[in-house]
């Protein structure tokens, strides 16, 4: 490990900064290409695994004091750890499409706060979601403060950016994807309608929700009753409510094994 302070940040190409344990875990277990990590000279067990890892990918790390992270972080929560990667670049739609015959997106529209896009991206991949597509203007991004909120799922869930978001879903409509919105004013609640189709779930912005043309684009719209004295959720929690719903439906929907394939041995069965 190299106890030096003094290497600038920059090297002649785009970088980015990934804050946090889990997040800098995450990414080494993705195999994303790392420049180094930056460490704090005092932390708890949790390095040994990360040093592990790192030094498994040839990974250089530097220990610096922690006031030297404090500089540099930008999340304001890095735990202690903080490694300089080659800048994540956002998916292709096309290949978003590739992942499943039977996709599942996710589509933000302008949502702002990185917080809640690192929390939907962190949803995603737990829901098992195929990735998430955003516009690229009045949008959060793939920002440090994104990546700390999602945990480290951004390494395993592709984001898509696109100019125009209406344009998009009318054309995932001609690929034979169902987009379906999640709007407070709709007359269906979320569970009646069917979701195991390939499938865009759209999320509104925090302050706007859905916009009028993206409304209208929808082939259906959907909400989350309520009926405590709140009359909303923000756009992270709403989006996990509708992302568990189609987690629920399709995997009631996945064939069930014939009881000749299922493994009953004395040390795996019930």
């Amino acid at each position: 490990m190299d106890g030096g302070e003094g290497r600038p940040l920059r090297e002649g190409r785009p970088l980015d900064q990934i804050e946090g344990m889990n997040p800098v875990l995450e990414a080494l277990r993705a195999g994303r290409p790392l420049v180094r990590i930056l460490m704090a000279r005092s932390g708890n067990g949790a390095r040994d695994m990360l040093v592990a890892l790192a030094r498994e990918h040839g990974v250089p790390i530097q220990l610096v004091e922690r006031e030297h992270l404090d500089r540099l972080a930008r999340s304001r929560a890095h735990q202690g750890v903080l490694a300089i990667a080659a800048a994540m670049g956002y998916a292709d739609l096309a290949a978003l499409l590739k992942r499943s015959p039977c996709p599942f997106l996710v589509a933000l529209d302008e949502l702002q706060d990185p917080q809640n896009l690192g929390a939907i991206i962190r949803t995603a991949d737990a829901a098992g979601a195929d990735g998430v597509v955003l516009p690229a203007r009045r949008s959060a991004g793939l920002s440090p403060g994104t990546l700390k909120a999602a945990a480290g799922a951004a390494e395993h869930v592709p984001v898509a950016r696109v100019t125009n978001l209406v344009q998009t879903l009318r054309e995932l409509k001609e690929k034979n994807l169902w987009v379906v919105g999640a709007d407070p004013a709709a007359d269906r609640p979320y569970w009646e309608l069917d979701l195991t189709v390939p499938l865009v779930i759209v999320v509104g912005g925090e302050h706007r929700g859905l916009r009028r043309l993206t409304r209208q684009t929808c082939d259906h719209l959907l909400r989350i009753p309520m009926v405590g004295r709140l009359n909303s959720l923000n756009a992270a929690a709403a989006a996990a409510v509708v992302m568990f719903e189609v987690r629920r439906q399709r995997d009631l929907r996945a064939p069930v094994p014939a009881p000749g394939a299922l493994d009953l041995s004395s040390d795996g069965g019930l």
